[in-house]
């Protein structure tokens, strides 16, 4: 089974409905045994950084994100869920993230379209589980913030949006797609499907 953790700003139905499709179980919870219980955990997210950190600590789920990807189990953030999984962000002023992964989370800046939207070749920079068996296409990203890694081998591919952009990462059991991999066609499900084999 695997848990789409509920705290409120998350695009659950389309995550859900992928990985449905894709012949596994899912389970959206907000409740933290069935979240530690789980196979495997996707942490969702839609809106801003400072307000996705503020749900998570006021119902505690930040705690119970942490436990998870302590316990070994793979855990995906996708699009905000993957910032989050950062140490902090500049979105709308200074905030902490989750601390998974050290690095953090700033805005575009330049004389081009913000925000980064539309869809967007991978370039794969070391093997990952991953991306085993998937080519380098193209995903539907939307952001207007950009994660940066401290660690350079945290980095599993990068898109080009006027600079190297963080698309997948990855350390342990935790990984993270800045992209929305349900609303990426074959490419994007072939990725999520690796992540549910791992689970």
């Amino acid at each position: 089974m695997i848990a789409i953790v509920d705290y409120g700003m998350g695009n659950l139905h389309s995550v859900t409905k992928a990985v449905e499709r894709l012949g596994a179980e899912a389970l959206v919870t907000a409740d933290e045994e069935e979240i530690l219980g789980a196979s495997g955990a996707i942490l969702p997210g839609v809106g801003a950084f400072g307000d996705a950190m503020a749900e998570l600590d006021r119902s505690g789920l930040d705690e119970v994100v942490r436990r998870y990807a302590a316990s070994g189990k793979p855990l995906l953030g996708i699009c905000l869920g993957m910032q989050l999984l950062f140490s902090r962000s500049e979105e709308h002023g200074n905030h902490a993230g989750l601390d998974l992964l050290p690095g953090e989370v700033v805005r575009f800046e330049g004389s081009y379209k913000v925000p980064h939207m539309g869809w967007n070749k991978l370039s794969f920079l070391r093997e990952s589980p991953l991306t085993a068996g998937v080519e380098e296409g193209h995903v539907y990203f939307v952001h207007s913030y950009h994660a940066r890694p401290e660690i350079k081998n945290d980095l599993i591919a990068v898109t080009d949006y006027h600079q190297p952009v963080t698309a997948i990462v990855g350390r342990d059991n935790v990984y993270g797609m800045q992209f929305h991999p349900e609303k990426s066609g074959a490419v994007g499900l072939q990725l999520l499907g690796n992540f549910l084999r791992l689970c």
